[in-house]
């Protein structure tokens, strides 16, 4: 397949269940991506990334770009060969301003709309991001729309610069805050130009859950039909549950596996912290349904023990059982969507999160 589209199987109020067709391979939605900053998911072996149930992974610009290197890791085939991922890969351009020093080694770099774009297409990753601004919350509505303006720029450069790329897409982010005026000219704008998918930045910066659902509300709407729609840098399962709910198509975040080395497990009962004295003779797993070992088949007071001795195994587990858990979850999300009972299993969930089984 060379073709890079989308299609909406079905709708069950806003929540919606598709495919996003890429070269390598299909993206079940509403679907969440691990992130693999650097070409690794933190604790985690990509062969149990993709047993989890993940169809496409995440790398950053940014972080590539500074090491190895978009140069390099072409001349060794490319980020799939070199990390050994068959699937599609997501690149965030990681732009958040146009000269930066390396966190590396204080070097000066800039990054334009072009240079983004040949980094990504020298990594040869799947789906491809416009270059944009994000700005942290709060901010006044003239810092929104600067930024947001500045955006629009940058994505037209960025398309031109994408040109043809058969099997991949380039995606456009819609900026503007918690603005409705501003983040409908953004995404006008960006239909103006057209892309192959629509992603929601600018959230989740620091603005709390119930002003970013207040943002979907009217921000989801705004977005073609036809395409997927991506919910950068989100979130928690109670996030991600209510994006749906919204028409979000798909999110990625660092919590699965940014918790699983701090302690936190996330499961069906809620979030269990591991690093808790009670469970130090409690000899259950975390969820013995499971069908991943890292919640079936190891105790919540062994894990409890390596995580209080600092051990590398204690946090890899954790890592495993949230990828594991989150790709369950999106996994009931697509099925209840599939079967007309989403808002049944959205409320069921969240329920069963509050009871707190554990």
């Amino acid at each position: 397949m060379n073709q890079f589209n989308f299609t909406l199987h079905k709708t069950d109020g806003t929540a919606r269940l598709g495919t996003v067709q890429t070269g390598r391979g299909d993206i079940r939605t509403p679907a969440f991506m691990p992130v693999g900053t650097v070409g690794t998911v933190k604790g985690l072996y990509l062969d149990q990334v993709k047993e989890a149930g993940a169809d496409i992974i995440l790398g950053n610009t940014y972080h590539l770009m500074l090491r190895p290197g978009a140069e390099q890791v072409a001349a060794l085939g490319g980020l799939h060969k070199l990390i050994r991922w068959e699937g599609p890969i997501l690149t965030d351009s990681g732009g958040f301003q146009i000269m930066f020093q390396s966190h590396i080694d204080g070097s000066k770099h800039e990054l334009t709309p072009e240079r983004a774009m040949d980094i990504q297409r020298l990594l040869g990753s799947d789906i491809q991001m416009q270059l944009d601004q994000c700005i942290e919350f709060p901010h006044t509505e003239k810092q929104a729309e600067k930024a947001m303006e500045l955006s629009l720029r940058w994505a037209e450069r960025s398309r031109l610069a994408f040109g043809s790329q058969p099997g991949k897409g380039n995606f456009g982010i819609v900026q503007g805050g918690t603005n409705e005026t501003l983040r409908r000219r953004s995404a006008e704008g960006l239909q103006k130009i057209g892309f192959e998918g629509y992603a929601i930045g600018g959230l989740a910066v620091g603005e709390g859950q119930k002003l970013m659902l207040d943002t979907l509300d009217f921000t989801t709407p705004m977005l073609p039909v036809d395409k997927p729609r991506y919910l950068m840098g989100v979130g928690t399962p109670d996030d991600i549950l209510e994006a749906v709910a919204r028409g979000v198509d798909m999110f990625d975040c660092v919590l699965p596996t940014r918790s699983g080395r701090h302690g936190q497990a996330f499961t069906r009962f809620g979030k269990i912290n591991l690093r808790n004295a009670k469970h130090a003779a409690d000899m259950r797993p975390l969820d013995e349904a499971h069908p991943c070992s890292a919640l079936s088949q190891y105790s919540r007071a062994y894990i409890h023990h390596l995580m209080r001795s600092g051990e590398l195994l204690g946090m890899m587990l954790l890592s495993w059982a949230n990828i594991a858990y989150y790709q369950s979850l999106m996994q009931g999300i697509r099925q209840a969507i599939e079967e007309s009972r989403f808002e049944e299993f959205r409320l069921a969930t969240k329920a069963q999160w509050q009871r707190g089984d554990i």
